[in-house]
């Protein structure tokens, strides 16, 4: 596979590195505008390999209570499609190195206009989209529009993805392959890390992108447990929960709210830094 993304650009230099890579996920505008853009703007530094930045949305019926309260926060505040934009383009100024992907629902998409939103999307900066109720069955709607304007396209698989269905869903995969550890909303439960192994091998046999799980990865420990069998670990609601557990009682970020979250990125990376020289250890 050609090597002409930042996606691309990143997975390859963590293969040579030999080992996987950390994607943090966090809400664009959570808790406000400016906490948001100093949280983003530190990920890098504390150890994010890849960005998922979350869209805000109204009914985001995937996640479960924490990012669903992120995005309530976010709204509260003034986000919006445009403004996440924004961030991730002010974020470029300083980093253009840092793959970031937006995630999200298609309804703020489509209010927007997805010509305008892709081309939009692509001048800020953004290298991949993740829109969890968008099938490959609707792959004309916004998955080959974005392939189309140079922006990856990934799809999510879960426990429930057979092999029948799995070429369906990576036909027009591109960048990686999401990995939904778990059936059920985001941040409630863990799956086993040799029920993960076997779907990442499964997978594997399908596809030579990378692989990034994600659903229920809360601690240092269990991200460097799935780093060891797959190319990535995605963490989100240990983040937001970090946010909500930072402000003070009229929901305002206490001072320190975007350190101690850049502190638990630090720890998730080191754990998942140290996963395969651990594995070969053992």
């Amino acid at each position: 596979m050609s090597v002409q993304t930042r996606i691309d650009r990143r997975f390859a230099a963590l293969k040579r590195e030999g080992r996987a890579g950390l994607i943090a996920f966090v809400t664009a505008g959570d808790p406000d505008a400016g906490t948001s853009r100093e949280i983003l703007s530190g990920l890098p530094g504390a150890g994010a390999d890849l960005i998922e930045l979350g869209m805000p949305f109204s009914d985001p019926m995937a996640d479960g209570p924490a990012i669903q309260a992120s995005s309530q926060r976010a709204l509260k505040a003034g986000a919006s499609l445009s403004a996440t934009l924004a961030m991730v383009k002010d974020f470029r100024a300083a980093d253009d190195d840092t793959p970031v992907i937006l995630m999200g629902y298609y309804n703020p998409i489509y209010v927007y206009g997805v010509d305008a939103f892709l081309g939009d999307a692509k001048a800020a900066g953004v290298d991949g989209l993740i829109v969890v109720d968008m099938p490959p069955e609707e792959e004309d709607e916004l998955c080959l529009p974005a392939i189309e304007a140079g922006v990856s396209f990934i799809f999510l698989t879960a426990p429930t993805t057979d092999d029948a269905r799995l070429p369906r869903v990576l036909e027009h995969t591109s960048g990686f392959v999401y990995y939904v550890s778990i059936t059920g909303i985001t941040g409630t439960k863990s799956a086993a890390i040799g029920d993960v192994r076997a779907a990442v091998e499964r997978l594997r046999r399908h596809t030579e992108l990378p692989v990034a799980v994600g659903f229920g990865i809360k601690t240092p420990g269990q991200a460097a447990a799935v780093a060891a069998v797959a190319d990535a670990a995605v963490v989100g609601s240990a983040l937001v929960d970090t946010v909500a557990d930072n402000l003070d009682e009229a929901g305002k970020p206490r001072p320190g709210l975007a350190a101690a979250v850049l502190a638990l990125v630090g720890d998730l990376a080191r754990g998942v830094r140290g996963a395969r020289m651990k594995g070969a250890a053992q």
